[in-house]
């Protein structure tokens, strides 16, 4: 380890900070990586039909409590998260690759569970689970999934590609993910203080299903084709609305302004915020685990998706000297990354 003189903690550096780093690190040899590092999957192969693939890494205690998970939502969730990336590139996943770190507190049933609802979720969304490892953990469960998938390469959408005027798009709401989590960790702490008291989670449904079972939204790919609509970039809302947003900005070279009254949020994540008395558009903002996608498309497209119910226009793409910005009634406020905190003591 190095001397303490010498040490950059990585909470210092932050989540995206920490990638934009490693990319600069790295070059790529092959003709046929198109898009490495930067991006909801990397792009490969040398046709017409280009290949996606994406990672993600799940680790109990970091992404998820098993003290109220089911195994096999986490099994679905898992699936679900890596799918998104795959739309989020405009493409279809085809194959999953699943690798597990177990410790021995696991027993053979626990993991059927788990792999029920990987492979409820493979089925649902048509991909194929053909491969991955097996090994055992000191630190509890680990999950990592690879996600495949496949796109003209004409119809890939990348997140740099937005420009001045365009329209700033998101699917379904968002925030609900969110308060679903903070219902889970309200109970968990009355639970752990008096284990008499049952959880009470009644007329929280919606919420807490975007947050155990979320669906990655393969509607809004088909819609885009439908209307024959391709996206100037795009991305999945993980992170939270603002930090997701402002990486299309950042590596389109942009600006941008939302307004606070165009953020989709459900009146059943609003009754939640009520009751736990957090606000909603913090929660939309810098919530993540949503899994919409956010857009941009160009002014012409704008009469093909209005009138969709599944697509709401929350502001525009504006000059990179303007910042990033969010309009609540007479202010202007900025909007800020959040990422992941998870090396900070």
């Amino acid at each position: 380890m190095l001397e303490d003189k010498d040490r950059t903690e990585l909470s210092d550096l932050g989540e995206f900070g920490l990638i934009d780093r490693i990319a600069k690190s790295v070059e790529t040899n092959q003709k046929s990586t198109v898009k490495g590092i930067g991006d909801d999957a990397a792009v490969i192969g040398t046709g017409k039909v280009k290949t996606l693939v994406s990672t993600d890494l799940l680790l109990e205690g970091i992404h998820f409590d098993l003290s109220y998970v089911p195994l096999k939502h986490l099994g679905y969730k898992a699936v679900a998260v890596n799918l998104s990336d795959i739309y989020a590139m405009n493409g279809k996943p085809t194959q999953i690759t699943v690798s597990l770190g177990l410790s021995s507190r696991f027993p053979l049933e626990a993991i059927d569970e788990l792999y029920t609802g990987i492979l409820l979720a493979c089925d649902k969304y048509q991909v194929d689970l053909v491969g991955g490892d097996t090994t055992s953990s000191l630190s509890g469960l680990t999950i990592s999934i690879t996600a495949i998938g496949e796109a003209k390469e004409e119809k890939i959408v990348y997140r740099n590609g937005a420009k001045e005027t365009d329209l700033i798009c998101v699917s379904g709401d968002l925030g609900a993910a969110y308060l679903g989590l903070q219902l889970l960790e309200r109970e968990k702490a009355i639970f752990k203080e008096n284990p008499e008291v049952q959880p009470d989670l009644s007329g929280h449904d919606y919420v807490l299903e975007r947050q155990l079972k979320p669906e990655p939204r393969a509607d809004i790919v088909d819609i885009l084709e439908l209307e024959k609509v391709v996206p100037t970039s795009m991305i999945d809302v993980s992170d939270g609305l603002s930090s997701d947003l402002m990486h299309i900005c950042t590596q389109s070279e942009v600006g941008c302004r939302i307004y606070a009254e165009k953020l989709p949020i459900d009146h059943t994540t609003a009754l939640a915020a009520e009751e736990l008395n957090l606000d909603t558009t913090i929660a939309a903002l810098n919530g993540g685990e949503d899994y919409e996608l956010l857009f941009t498309v160009d002014l012409k497209d704008y009469d093909r998706l209005k009138d969709n119910p599944a697509v709401r226009v929350i502001g525009h793409i504006t000059d990179k000297g303007d910042g990033y910005n969010m309009v609540a009634g007479d202010q202007i406020i900025p909007l800020q990354a959040q990422g992941w905190k998870h090396l900070e003591e």
